[in-house]
């Protein structure tokens, strides 16, 4: 197998990620073909969520995480399949919101299935992706009295 490809694609996946989780939504949308399709489990809400174009998937998580919301997500153990200029891959991923205004934690894994696509100009890019949770849990700050945050990248500077 072709590792400089393998590597090519795992970097479009953390690319996905690094843009999502720090808001650089241009970026973010590089890492998506023009026909992507994004499908979450998305237990906090109660219905699936599926998301059909590039434009679809970046409005929708441009509006829905932006600076009110702090999330981390952790991809790892990698399993690609390459054919040509297509692959798949399957990801386990972990990852934390939280909720400022609603203060609120959200925990959670899942899988990705991913589907991936070598484009005219050569890079790789996500053209499917989506996971189901194997678990997701929820706590209110108010239940941790000594919760304190001590950095915050997107909270307003403090008053001086």
């Amino acid at each position: 197998m072709d590792l400089i490809t393998l590597e090519e694609i795992r970097q479009a996946k953390y690319r996905y990620v690094r843009c999502l989780d720090l808001k650089l939504w241009d970026d973010f949308a590089e890492a998506f073909t023009e026909d992507a399709v994004a499908e979450y489990d998305t237990p906090m809400l109660r219905d699936p969520l599926r998301l059909v174009g590039r434009d679809a998937i970046v409005d929708y998580m441009r509006s829905n995480l932006g600076p009110g919301m702090i999330t981390a997500h952790l991809v790892s153990h990698p399993e690609i399949e390459v054919d040509g200029d297509h692959a798949t891959g399957t990801w386990c991923l972990e990852d934390t919101v939280i909720v400022m205004a609603y203060r609120l934690l959200i925990r959670g894994a899942a899988y990705y299935e991913d589907s991936y696509r070598r484009c005219a100009d050569g890079r790789w890019r996500v053209s499917r992706t989506g996971h189901r949770r194997t678990y997701e849990y929820s706590v209110s700050f108010d239940d941790l009295p000594s919760l304190t945050f001590t950095a915050n990248r997107w909270a307003p500077p403090a008053a001086t």
